[in-house]
């Protein structure tokens, strides 16, 4: 397996984690029997960290099909290089201090994390477009 597929695989990981920490957030302020119930009902409402951890997890979600489609396509086409390499574990690592900077409440440095994210997609596809 490359660099870049392991990177993809690390972020699905992620990805679980992501799902898991807020619904388990949300199972603690509204107990189990909520959250095995139907939920018909809005419940209480969502804490603070738990709706950070929604959003972040939202966040994700927007931007990793376009990691994961970016590395298929670099492993497909064989177009593995550095600029790849570094540009997934941009995109990684900014994921991985994603997670807790927005959890923890700190605005701006959760912001430029993002944009590093960013620029890692944009290596990828830098890659893919203008490299040969």
């Amino acid at each position: 397996m490359t660099p870049e597929l392991t990177m993809l695989a690390c972020t699905l990981v992620l990805a679980l984690l992501q799902i898991l920490l807020p619904a388990l957030l949300r199972t603690l302020e509204t107990g189990p029997q909520y959250n095995m119930g139907t939920r018909d009902s809005a419940g209480p409402p969502v804490g603070k960290v738990t709706g950070r951890l929604q959003r972040a997890q939202a966040n994700l979600f927007e931007t990793l099909p376009l990691f994961a489609t970016a590395v298929l396509i670099v492993h497909v086409t064989a177009q593995e290089s550095a600029l790849t390499l570094y540009g997934a574990a941009l995109y990684l690592a900014a994921r991985v201090l994603y997670l807790p900077l927005y959890a923890f409440g700190i605005p701006v440095v959760r912001t430029l994390v993002w944009c590093v994210s960013v620029a890692g997609l944009l290596m990828l596809y830098w890659a893919i477009l203008f490299a040969s």
